[in-house]
């Protein structure tokens, strides 16, 4: 079932489609070399500049809303975070009276994606993704195999970059490009928006509230993206674990073998521990978060 845009959304949308379909042609040589310096070198997408002239398209659903069952699902998951953006713009941490976790990825799509979703279909732990518009190019199978596995994808910008050094425009931009990548592969509009490296400013609110857009930060940080080995990741997600927490992790943005190889004993030992683990949507939905949060003393998520 179809979530519709509100108005402000598809306008602002239509409105930077406009914008980025002028000059989109010869920054498409720049971005294959640029991209397979980036993945040698484990440096991070956020410094490549790129084409983003992206054509229109009819908006579809992802395939886990062809049921009936499931599409009501996603409406009342829609709903919860309509009623959570009433009373505030951002989440680091659900409610504490369950027993679920979300487990989060950002910098996706990357060539490390298919191995971590064949160690999420194994376990039978949901997730969800906040992904780098351009790396759609070249990785979007991930993409529509996320949205088959019933896992949700929310914005993680179009570069990656820091937001807070931006204009209002050029934020907006890094915003709904992303939008437009994931229309482009079959998904709906995203409710959730993660900023890159944690930097924001009240002008990002601003375009957020404009959208219906949530920004999800995180309970817990395990700094994968530094490679510090599988032993330190699994310890920092579990040490961070709690009734309502978000971990943070990657599966994109350099080498992620060793998340990857963490997977297995997290998911294992949150299980054994009676956690359940599912999606943002699906957490604010069974526990919304009580009372007014603050945010993390030292957002440098990656």
């Amino acid at each position: 079932m179809h979530i519709p845009l509100s108005t402000t959304a598809q306008e602002a949308r239509r409105a930077a489609a406009l914008r980025r379909r002028v000059g989109a042609g010869v920054a498409i040589l720049l971005i294959g070399a640029a991209v397979a310096v980036m993945l040698a070198s484990g440096g991070h997408p956020g410094q490549v500049r790129h084409d983003r002239g992206l054509q229109a398209s009819h908006e579809t659903p992802p395939a886990r809303s062809h049921a009936t069952g499931e599409s009501w699902q996603l409406v009342r998951e829609n709903q919860a975070v309509n009623r959570l953006l009433e009373r505030q713009q951002f989440i680091t941490r659900a409610g504490t009276e369950g027993r679920e976790i979300a487990l989060t990825f950002d910098d996706g799509p990357g060539p490390y994606t298919p191995r971590l979703l064949d160690q999420l279909q194994r376990l039978h732990a949901a997730a969800t993704f906040f992904e780098i518009g351009f790396m759609f190019r070249w990785f979007h199978a991930s993409v529509s195999r996320e949205l088959r596995m019933g896992d949700v994808i929310g914005d993680h910008t179009e570069t990656h970059p820091h937001m807070a050094l931006l204009s209002p425009t050029a934020q907006q931009d890094q915003i709904l490009a992303q939008t437009e990548w994931l229309h482009r592969y079959g998904g709906p509009f995203p409710r959730l928006w993660r900023p890159p490296y944690g930097s924001y400013n009240s002008k990002t609110l601003a375009i957020l509230r404009r959208l219906h857009m949530l920004m999800v930060l995180w309970t817990v940080d395990t700094e994968d993206y530094v490679r510090p080995g599988v032993a330190v990741i699994v310890h920092r997600a579990l040490a961070g674990a709690r009734p309502g927490a978000i971990i943070l992790m990657h599966d994109a943005g350099g080498n992620r073998m060793q998340t990857i190889a963490a997977l297995p004993p997290i998911v294992r030992a949150l299980h054994a521990r009676g956690y359940h683990l599912v999606t943002i949507p699906q957490l604010i939905l069974d526990d919304p978060p009580l009372g007014a949060q603050s945010v993390p003393s030292h957002p440098a998520g990656d």
